[in-house]
């Protein structure tokens, strides 16, 4: 699934909730959200961490060094972002939630400057 798109009307009523992330940080939630279901056994509940590490392994696979600059150029800059997005298309019926989902499960899954800095494969901070 390379490329993913909105129906139209879709991102009118997103933006009439949430205006902070551009269309393609909602694609790419939805894009990590696919990602990690591949990668398992059998399709299951994805919690908010494994999302969030879903999200930070994919900008990485196809965005390599640029990966936080390419998010955080569609407003995504931390985990709290990302689960603002999985919940806007929860309350739009587009994700299903579980009972015990909340907003709080993407509240500091990984710190983005070590995730995608200090982190990376190939950084000199860590040395």
């Amino acid at each position: 699934m390379s490329e993913l798109a909105f129906r139209e009307g879709i991102m009118d009523q997103i933006r009439l909730r949430e205006q902070r992330f551009d269309e393609r940080a909602y694609l790419f939630v939805l894009a990590a959200l696919e990602h990690s279901q591949t990668r398992l056994v059998e399709r299951r509940h994805i919690t908010g961490p494994e999302l969030a590490q879903a999200c930070r392994d994919l900008a990485l696979h196809r965005y390599g060094v640029m990966a936080r600059v390419v998010l955080e150029h569609w407003g995504v800059r931390c985990t709290m972002d990302i689960g603002d997005i999985v919940f806007t298309l929860v309350d739009l019926g587009l994700l299903i939630s579980q009972p015990q989902d909340s907003r709080d499960d993407f509240h500091g899954v990984f710190d983005f400057e070590d995730a995608f800095g200090r982190e990376y494969p190939w950084s000199t901070a860590h040395v």
